[in-house]
């Protein structure tokens, strides 16, 4: 990687770790499709994957204090580890194409049926049944192509949970899987090279933290929704110019 593609990386890093402080999602969403443009995919999907995770790590610290509003955080957890672990050695072979499709159909689906009944609640008998096939998917969509964010996002929103329970569960759910993922690439030796990288990108991460919390606690529920859900948006115009671009 030279120190321009670098340079571009640690750019779509700082943008995407703003956007995630605020929401609880949006680093590998908008750091990943942006980076692919620029660099190999394995090279953005790898060397974003550390830095993630210590984003995932410090949020869900910092929203602790919000652990009994969360709900079915285990069985998505253990479930997502399973997903991940499954995805992440499918990554080398698995068609990525039809995937992302796949997930783009999922999220639009979300954000339309969000719009067409905004008041709309998963219950928590329904939920409770759903949430360990929700968690292995999840898993497998971020050990395979790196994103579990819109999957998750979709359905804690979902939930209508308060602002610092959304954000603690969200970012346990990336830190079980991320972990999982990171573990498997650094044993398969995708990390090799990329070292460096990597940890040159936690610098932004941990510093776009206090900016992303200063602005999430300055919008109003109903802003904090639109933003969550305009961050599925976003993802969705980022996957399909990643499929293009493929």
């Amino acid at each position: 990687m030279t120190g321009a593609e670098l340079t571009i990386v640690l750019i779509a890093v700082i943008v995407g770790a703003i956007v995630k402080a605020v929401t609880g999602m949006g680093l590998p969403i908008i750091a990943i499709p942006i980076a692919a443009l620029f660099v190999d995919l394995d090279d953005a999907v790898v060397t974003i994957a550390f830095p993630n995770l210590v984003m995932n790590g410090a949020l869900a610290f910092r929203e602790r204090s919000h652990r009994s509003e969360t709900r079915d955080l285990p069985t998505l957890a253990v479930a997502g580890v399973a997903g991940a672990t499954l995805g992440t050695i499918a990554f080398v072979s698995l068609p990525e194409e039809p995937l992302v499709i796949l997930l783009i159909v999922a999220i639009a689906g979300y954000v339309i049926t969000f719009f067409a009944k905004p008041d709309l609640q998963i219950g928590l008998e329904r939920s409770r049944r759903l949430a360990p096939a929700v968690g292995a998917v999840a898993g497998t969509f971020q050990g395979a192509i790196g994103i579990s964010g819109p999957i998750i996002g979709s359905w804690i929103h979902s939930y209508r949970l308060p602002r610092g329970a959304h954000i603690l569960s969200v970012t346990s759910l990336f830190l079980v899987s991320g972990t999982t993922q990171f573990l498997v690439l650094t044993g398969s030796g995708e990390l090799a090279g990329r070292v460096g990288a990597s940890l040159l990108a936690c610098i932004p991460v941990l510093g776009s933290i206090p900016i992303g919390a200063w602005l999430r606690n300055r919008v109003s529920a109903r802003g904090f929704d639109l933003a969550v859900i305009g961050m599925l948006i976003a993802s969705i115009g980022a996957l399909a110019i990643r499929t293009v671009g493929s």
